[in-house]
């Protein structure tokens, strides 16, 4: 009867499983290679756990000699968005996450065990969905919404567990001619499975992260095919990674509560079930808890704002593998110009409760990464950020190539460099006053200095200042200028003798410093007034005089 129910319900359906396996053969690859996947749905932005998740795929995979592909879970054709495909890999891409084989665009694809998108794959998931009922493992179920709310509203009230299992499962039994008779009716039907569980029983999962989990078998006659042919989650993801070979499965805790049915889908499909490995949500401190990073209030969840914000890719990545393991800041430490790919990363170190997400922590990382660039990969960085964020610094950047590199090598590619730059999108404002078209113009003058003080230093230096001079002869020049004003010509001759002085050296080159750049703190002021030369440091030092 089972069979003939299958040929009933799937005639169009000639292929086997058998013919699949022929088809999809088991992948050759060395003893111990892995083959691991990530699989994201197009309904929406990358967030930073899937980059996460993706990552550390990526890093299984690799450093066993495996494979790492991209598969598209596109059954949710209501929540999908245009171009959904395409923002994932391009998210992806973005932070040097690539794959072996998989989609390469929203239509494209490269790699063996294609198609790699869902939806491509309905012929698949119906062939092993006749199988089962053939084998008597699942049947046609014809419940309406009315039918199934009434359940759940009766499971509620009973604290009965939700879902369709025992005597709910109305369908379960239908003798051929009542399935005929509702088939002529046109009636609508999902393909349901047949479990065989109890929940007296239990199983355990070994995950790679969190250890062993034990729980409760699914006793859940779960949907295989919706009404419309499109596969669930569960049924689909469990033909594909046995078909694509899939070893490894990396992926959010959300999924552990999931897997007693996995496993018994696995088993009833005559599938050798991957290992899994959990990963505990990135966590977010709020109000003295924590949460998980939102979606709606935090921006820092979409991978896109590092992006934005101009954080270099592998400074994202590197922070993030702080997250995965945290024994890798130790090796950082000991091995500060190595590849990341050196690191012997273990899913075993990764912690089973969910990593803090740090902002600040990154921003550290970013800053020591921007600070070992030199110029050339610097502006190269700017240049390609600039081009789709902001395209009035880019101009500026571009019109004159050789003075924007001086600029961005000041007390860079030294032993000690400076420390500033967080973010590609910081540099504007960091080096505003070496453009006149986006310097502000606003001057931040030291307090204890008065404002006739101030204007007999800049009139004095507007006649010394020489853009020829070595930096020695033109700390010697500001110094010598110090006397005449009441300023004393070294620190330690003021510290001495504070009454006898209006302030130091280190006072007056202040006052030139604000009067060139509008701030107190800048990198090297020699450097800095020999980039913007002769011309514009008279000119600045003459505004600034007017001004006051």
């Amino acid at each position: 009867m089972s069979k003939e129910l299958a040929e009933i319900l799937f005639p169009e359906i000639t292929l086997t499983p058998q013919d699949l396996e022929k088809k999809y053969p088991r992948r050759n690859l060395p003893e111990g290679a892995r083959v691991t996947r990530f699989a994201p749905s197009p309904t929406g932005f990358l967030h930073i756990g899937g980059l996460f998740a993706a990552m550390i795929s990526k890093v299984w995979a690799e450093k066993s000699g495996g494979v790492f592909y991209l598969r598209i879970e596109d059954t949710d054709k209501k929540r999908e968005i245009e171009n959904g495909v395409k923002i994932i890999i391009d998210g992806l891409s973005d932070f040097g996450i690539t794959f072996s084989e998989g989609m390469t665009g929203n239509d494209t694809e490269v790699g063996d065990y294609g198609p790699y998108l869902q939806s491509k794959r309905e012929e698949i998931y119906k062939t092993y969905a006749k199988d089962l009922v053939a084998k008597g493992l699942a049947y046609p179920c014809f419940m309406t919404e009315e039918e199934l709310e009434e359940i759940r509203i009766k499971q509620e009230e009973l604290k009965l567990t939700p879902g369709i299992y025992g005597e709910f499962a109305k369908c379960r039994d239908l003798s051929i001619d009542a399935v005929k008779e509702r088939l002529n009716k046109n009636l609508p039907y999902v393909i349901r499975l047949k479990s065989g569980g109890n929940i007296e029983n239990r199983i355990v999962l070994d995950d790679l992260i969190k250890g062993e989990i034990s729980m409760p078998e699914n006793n859940l006659d779960i949907v295989l095919l919706k009404s419309d042919g499109i596969p669930t989650y569960h049924f689909a993801h469990a033909v594909d990674d046995h078909l694509m070979g899939t070893t490894d499965v990396i992926r959010g805790d959300e999924w552990i509560s999931s897997y007693p049915i996995h496993y018994e889908l696995f088993k009833v499909l005559g599938f050798t079930m991957p290992r899994y490995a959990h990963i505990s949500p990135i966590m977010k401190q709020d109000n003295g808890g924590k949460r998980k990073l939102s979606k709606r209030k935090d921006p820092e969840a979409a991978v896109s704002y590092y992006h934005e914000m101009g954080y270099p890719k592998e400074a994202v990545i590197e922070y993030l593998m702080t997250l995965a393991n945290s024994n890798f800041e130790d090796w950082r430490a000991q091995n500060p110009t190595a590849d990341i790919n050196e690191f012997p990363f273990e899913l075993s170190k990764m912690s089973p409760s969910g990593a803090l997400f740090d902002l600040v922590k990154l921003t550290d990382i970013s800053k020591n990464y921007i600070s070992k660039l030199n110029c050339e990969t610097l502006y190269n960085m700017l240049t390609s950020w600039a081009k789709e964020y902001d395209k009035e610094f880019l101009s500026l950047l571009e019109k004159d190539p050789q003075y924007a590199k001086r600029i961005l090598n000041i007390e860079r590619e030294i032993e000690k460099p400076r420390k500033d730059i967080a973010k590609l999108s910081d540099v504007k404002d960091y080096i505003s006053y070496f453009y006149d078209e986006i310097w502000d113009g606003k001057l931040d003058f030291p307090e204890n200095i008065n404002k006739e003080d101030i204007i007999n230093i800049l009139n004095t230096y507007k006649d010394i200042f020489n853009e020829n001079d070595d930096k020695e002869t033109w700390f010697e020049r500001i110094r010598q200028m110090c006397p005449p004003l009441g300023f004393a010509a070294m620190p330690k001759e003021y510290k001495k003798n504070p009454g006898l002085y209006k302030g130091h050296v280190g006072d007056v080159s202040t006052v030139i410093r604000v009067a060139a750049t509008g701030r107190r703190n800048t990198p090297d002021l020699y450097e800095i007034l020999m980039i913007l030369g002769k011309e514009k440091v008279t000119k600045r030092l003459l505004d600034a005089i007017n001004k006051l």
